[in-house]
């Protein structure tokens, strides 16, 4: 099963030079590495041709800035690679050593796997920045959500499948095989700005028979505090995720079919 872990970033080469880092360390490395580009500038590609030159398998996959188009540089990203699954993080989020490992572990056909995250706090950031610090143990006082740092293989293997869409679905730390995902027709590019476009993506998902199932005590990921998003679309995306549950959809009509 060959396997792809998918970064998707935007302007924040400081904090994607931490989440390479964090991969660089990884106890089983994924085998491609998708760079899912939002318009970043230069500075980004700098970081990334750095961790090329150290051997990291990066696929850079890059769109023009056009305001917050997540959808489908996801959509492209993952059209440009052939790995059987995909393991889905944000540019903002460092991994745990086991993190690649437990995703791996734990796939199983017709079925989504969804992780939570610990939060790296707002008066930690400069710091871990500065140390290039990219592994936090249960007690540090850098991190908030601590019960989410314990990695218990026994625990983490307990967790059932679910036809239900859970609050505990997180964009940022998701995996599902990439023939599900395309037989959804990938992200909706209907939703554009910040808001909804997973969980609206994780529904047709459970429309279409792939069931999910949480991973906890393992999958563990940090995600370094920033400012939040603009939400000005959110709305529009509520709506159409509603629409997807209320009416059973399976496919959306402009996804990731248009790059393959």
């Amino acid at each position: 099963m060959n396997n792809a872990l998918l970064i998707s970033t935007y302007n924040w080469p400081d904090a994607l030079h931490l989440v390479l880092k964090s991969v660089e360390k990884q106890s089983v490395k994924p085998d491609e590495i998708l760079i899912a580009d939002d318009g970043s500038s230069n500075e980004t590609k700098d970081v990334i041709d750095i961790f090329k030159k150290l051997g990291l398998p990066i696929k850079h996959i890059w769109q023009e800035d056009d305001g917050f188009k997540r959808t489908s540089i996801l959509n492209k990203a993952i059209a440009a690679s052939k790995a059987d699954y995909i393991i889905q993080i944000d540019g903002d989020c460092i991994i745990h050593e086991k993190f690649v490992e437990d995703h791996l572990i734990l796939a199983k056909d017709d079925t989504f796997l969804f992780g939570s995250r610990v939060n790296i706090k707002e008066n930690a950031v400069a710091e871990v920045f500065q140390t290039e610090q990219t592994r936090f143990n249960f007690t540090s006082n850098k991190i908030s959500r601590k019960t989410r740092n314990l990695h218990v293989p026994l625990f983490r293997d307990l967790y059932t499948e679910t036809t239900e869409l859970s609050k505990k679905v997180r964009g940022c730390n998701l995996s599902f095989w990439r023939k599900d995902f395309i037989s959804i027709n990938g992200y909706n590019e209907e939703m554009t700005g910040w808001g909804k476009e997973d969980s609206e993506m994780i529904i047709r998902l459970l429309n279409s028979g792939v069931k999910g199932k949480r991973l906890r005590y393992g999958g563990i990921l940090y995600h370094i505090w920033h400012k939040a998003s603009s939400r000005s679309q959110e709305n529009i995306n509520e709506k159409i995720e509603a629409k997807t549950a209320q009416e059973n959809l399976k496919r959306c009509a402009k996804g990731i079919d248009q790059y393959l």
